[in-house]
């Protein structure tokens, strides 16, 4: 599977937890990150992660075409609700694309670990239909 890693500034040591946590799960997987969060995920895990540009410098768009081309299967996005960003329009937009093509996406921890285990289970069927 696919999956993108997002994460706002505030919320990149939980993505750097959670990334910690189910190594064992991601390296099974395609992962594809934004800029920093793919570069901390890198340097506190065995994981090889391509990295797109930053969010606010179009990453969150790159991933979202991959999800327009239906090659991208799971998003987890770690969003921080209590800080006002820049790019929140591209981020509307991502989010927007996953309900319109069916893709999981969480954007807290608890839905991310929930996800990941699902993920695991192979509990995915959805992408068949």
């Amino acid at each position: 599977m696919n999956i993108a890693l997002i994460a706002h500034d505030q919320k990149k040591e939980e993505m750097v937890q959670l990334a910690v946590a189910y190594e064992g799960i991601l390296q099974k997987h395609h992962l594809f990150t934004t800029g920093t969060t793919g570069l901390r995920i890198m340097e506190n895990t065995k994981l090889q992660v391509p990295r797109f540009l930053s969010g606010p410098l179009g990453g969150d768009q790159q991933i979202g075409a991959m999800i327009a081309k239906n090659e991208m299967d799971v998003i987890v996005f770690l969003r921080d609700p209590l800080t006002s960003q820049p790019h929140e329009p591209d981020i509307l937009a991502l989010l927007r694309l996953c309900d319109v093509h069916r893709i999981p996406v969480a954007t807290n921890l608890a839905t991310a670990e929930i996800l990941l285990k699902a993920v695991e289970q192979g509990n995915m069927a959805w992408r068949e239909i």
